[in-house]
């Protein structure tokens, strides 16, 4: 009998532990999430879209405990000579970017290079300044371990962006203030960023007088954002702000959701930042900003200039 109860107790426990390595490996943003979340202006519908550019991948091992490199990009890339501009990202507590594929694709099909990593623990922006470090590697050489690297001089270092989701959103603060290559970003997108008092008693310490660069800062309301980062919590850091910047609040939408939600004009912000996007601007800028008269955000702040 306790040979039968010790082999049940073996099973589960195997079965616990593949259940756990699935989970982990699982995509948390389903591939079709562009289709499914709610738009409330027409330039948000259009760069929550797909993007022109037809999207393809490329990996490599990393020697830091984040395991690898992971990039989107145009596949054009492969075949043309130009220079494509820059997103890194900053993961969440826990979040590997492998969990949000479909996202990076989206931004990717937007004519961006998108650079991650597996990195769970990401508040010093240790993982994005690798990405920078990498990046330089594969902008530099023209053969890599052998090959062809097809990123070489492909990589535009003077539009380059950075966006974090919680714990990344930390990460991204850090990175554009306190990094050896802070002076690279152009601008920077916050998802629901830690909030101050949490992050000091987390030992996550960051400034956001410090920014120096545009930046957007968001959050849900109403479905669970607030034990991270409270309406109030996020207004003190845009407060502390000192130059360009953007504030909005997703209604009825939960922390977790605050990754991918509002990706219509997560995308638009870095269509106009970083690629001048004339149209994407009218989200932010102008007489009339669209974000401003959305009726799915509340909470919105801008003092953001033309570009």
């Amino acid at each position: 009998m306790l040979k039968i109860i010790g082999i049940i107790f073996l099973c589960i426990a195997v079965f616990v532990v593949i259940l756990l390595v699935y989970l982990s490996n699982k995509s948390a943003v389903a591939k079709d999430y562009i289709k499914k979340i709610e738009t409330g202006g027409d330039i948000e519908a259009k760069y929550l879209g797909d993007g022109a550019y037809e999207v393809s991948y490329y990996e490599e091992k990393a020697v830091q405990v984040f395991e690898k490199y992971e990039i989107y990009y145009p596949k054009e890339l492969e075949t043309e000579d130009k220079v494509y501009p820059v997103i890194v990202v900053c993961n969440g507590t826990g979040w590997k970017a492998s969990k949000s594929k479909s996202v990076y694709e989206h931004y990717a099909s937007w004519g961006f290079i998108v650079i991650a990593t597996e990195e769970t623990y990401s508040w010093n922006a240790f993982g994005a300044e690798m990405c920078v470090v990498h990046l330089q590697r594969l902008n530099d050489n023209q053969v890599i371990n052998g090959k062809e690297n097809i990123f070489y001089q492909k990589i535009d270092f003077d539009q380059a962006g950075i966006i974090g989701h919680s714990q990344g959103g930390v990460g991204v603060i850090n990175a554009i203030t306190n990094t050896e290559h802070k002076n690279i970003y152009r601008t920077a997108v916050a998802l629901s960023p830690t909030n101050k008092e949490l992050a000091e008693a987390l030992e996550w310490p960051y400034n956001a007088a410090q920014i120096t660069v545009p930046i957007m800062l968001v959050s849900g309301e109403g479905g669970g954002d607030d034990w991270v980062v409270t309406g109030e919590g996020l207004k003190a850091i845009y407060d502390d702000i000192p130059g360009d910047k953007v504030m909005l609040r997703r209604r009825n939408t939960d922390h977790g959701k605050t990754q991918y939600s509002e990706d219509g004009y997560v995308t638009a912000w870095f269509m106009w930042q970083l690629q001048g996007d004339a149209e994407a601007a009218k989200a932010f800028a102008g007489e009339n900003p669209e974000l401003l008269n959305n009726p799915l955000y509340q909470d919105q702040m801008i003092h953001a200039g033309e570009k």
